[in-house]
């Protein structure tokens, strides 16, 4: 041990992953709570389906800037700091949201929402990793799903039966937020204080050079399930609405937080599956999805689009941790935030300009049973073109590749981690 910095202290395995993951959670939640209330703030605001799009893509550009500049800055002023700030400036972002009087505050909003969400994600990614290799991957690939998923559908849940549908969603997360800082502010630092914070502000994608190829292969998995769930978060609700007949806000988040709910199982359940068998399995069972969501739109079958939207889910969730935990699994500990930044990227790009790309078209081209006939159409040949590359893409001799902390403290490489298994010196953790 270096005595002239103090050590960093894990904290238990248990404990930590719970408060991480719970904030993830919650910031995903908080994402997407003001999806079931556009078409309240439609009418009382009067604004077209493209204003909508536009919130949207203000959000996911947001996000993808904060990952890019501030994705690696807690790998040099530790994870904590990172976290309180994030947390700080979602609880801001809730009180535009609950205040807001016009379309202005709204995009200002969201705008803040991104740069939190973008700018906590990686540290918590990395933080995960740090007290646990393979159950923070698991945990990482796991949470997304759950926040995203279960924001919408409380959100239609108070919408349709709370009272102030546009405030009391916002008012209980501000709260969630507060105790989670307040948890992080007794949370061990797991990683040491290093020069560098200001240059990691310059962006860029970082990705370690020797596993590039890696990065490369899992890029279009990840790309490909979230532009699954960037379908039922923007198109999904309205088709739900349309193919069951009815209003009911919480008839319109109930596609997605199906898919994520499943998404949630399929990852726990796969976790100890080898990563790449599970990539091709989530983008085989992805496609047979969109396959059978494509026949019920086609015959107007709200039970068949809700039961394609639960296969889908196993999709999503077998491939979208696959894809994580083969990359995360052979980085070292310095490379951890920054690399879980770009892979969120990835996922955000394929959430966000699929999405925008629908949006304009429902407006402009032929509405909106066309325009998700496309979009399922595109996912189904992005998910075949995935699972081509992945299916020529031969193991590389490293495969097996991980790293472990020597006794005085420079990561090397071993051979063990089939299952990104975290393996450090005795007294490391």
């Amino acid at each position: 041990m270096n005595g002239s910095a103090p050590p960093t202290r894990r904290p238990g395995p248990g404990g930590g992953l719970f408060l991480l993951g719970s904030i993830v959670v919650s910031l995903l939640a908080a994402s997407s709570a003001p999806t079931p209330l556009y078409a309240t703030y439609a009418d009382a605001w009067h604004f077209s389906p493209i204003t909508t799009t536009v919130v949207f893509g203000v959000y996911a550009i947001a996000v993808l800037v904060s990952l890019l500049v501030f994705g690696r800055v807690s790998d040099h002023v530790g994870r904590r700091p990172v976290l309180l700030t994030a947390l700080a400036l979602q609880a801001v972002a809730l009180a535009v949201l609950a205040t807001a009087q016009g379309v202005d505050a709204l995009l200002l909003g969201r705008v803040l929402q991104g740069v939190s969400t973008g700018g906590a994600v990686g540290a918590l990614g990395a933080a995960m990793l740090d007290v646990d290799r393979h159950r923070g991957a698991v945990t990482n690939a796991a949470t997304p799903g759950i926040g995203t998923g279960s924001g919408a559908l409380l959100s239609g849940v108070l919408v349709q039966y709370a009272p102030a549908p546009t405030h009391l969603v916002y008012l209980l997360l501000i709260g969630t937020f507060v105790i989670q800082g307040a948890a992080v502010l007794r949370m061990p630092e797991t990683v040491r204080r290093t020069p560098g914070a200001r240059a990691a502000l310059i962006p860029r994608m970082a990705v370690p050079s020797g596993l590039w190829g890696t990065v490369l292969t899992a890029a279009p998995i990840l790309f490909a399930t979230w532009s699954l769930a960037g379908f039922y978060g923007s198109l999904g609700p309205a088709l739900a609405r349309q193919l069951s007949g009815s209003d009911s806000t919480v008839v319109a988040g109930l596609g997605l937080f199906l898919l994520t709910v499943t998404a949630t199982v399929s990852a726990a359940v796969l976790g100890r599956t080898s990563p790449r068998r599970v990539m091709v399995l989530g983008i085989a069972v992805l496609m047979a999805a969109t396959l059978a969501a494509l026949a019920a739109v086609a015959t107007g079958s709200a039970p068949g689009f809700f039961g394609s939207t639960v296969i889908a889910g196993i999709g999503f969730g077998a491939g979208f941790q696959g894809g994580l935990r083969t990359v995360v699994s052979r980085a070292a500990p310095r490379e951890r935030a920054g690399l879980m930044s770009v892979l969120y990227v990835v996922s955000y790009l394929g959430m966000g300009v699929p999405s925008v790309v629908a949006g304009i078209l429902v407006v402009h081209g032929g509405g909106l049973v066309p325009t998700a006939r496309l979009y399922m159409l595109a996912v189904l040949v992005l998910s075949a073109a995935a699972l081509i590359g992945l299916l020529l893409t031969k193991r590389s001799p490293s495969a097996g590749a991980s790293y472990v902390a020597s006794p005085g403290g420079q990561a090397r490489a071993t051979g063990d981690a089939h299952r990104g298994a975290n393996v450090v010196a005795p007294g490391c953790r």
